[in-house]
């Protein structure tokens, strides 16, 4: 999915809208400025276009986000939500040391897998299984 295909989906709450293009085997969505209430409501349809795109990998890049609440962490994983549903996978790019506090203290880190940059966001790590079968009592 590409930036073209989505031009309906812009935000018009920000002056800088997300910026949505093709890297490596991922579709990446940039996302810029605050990452508030007002965001969330402007930049959802756009992110739920990409979500129900056909790319197995969402990268989130958050290196142009200033600022990032409670309901951009809703935001967030609405998306992985989305995406996981059909089957893809979800990561962010974040070096901000606040948002990944935040992803930590929210414990969030596991479900959103930040990376530093894009290229490390493209290695894909195995997920770990829903339910995992819990282990065998071995009596000795």
């Amino acid at each position: 999915m590409r930036q073209e295909t989505l031009s309906e989906y812009t935000c018009e709450a920000s002056e800088r809208p997300p910026r949505v293009y093709g890297f490596g085997h991922a579709v990446v969505v940039e996302l810029h400025g605050d990452i508030d209430l007002v965001a969330f409501s402007g930049s959802a349809p756009l992110l739920d276009a990409v979500a129900a795109g056909p790319e197995a990998l969402v990268i989130v890049d958050l290196t142009q986000v200033d600022f990032l609440d409670c309901s951009g962490l809703s935001l967030l994983m609405r998306i992985r939500r989305r995406v996981t549903a059909r089957g893809g996978h979800l990561r962010l790019v974040c070096t901000q040391p606040m948002m990944l506090r935040m992803l930590r203290v929210t414990r969030l880190t596991t479900l959103l897998k930040p990376a530093p940059t894009l290229s490390a966001a493209l290695v894909d790590e195995p997920e770990p299984p829903e339910n995992p079968e819990p282990p065998e009592n071995k009596e000795t």
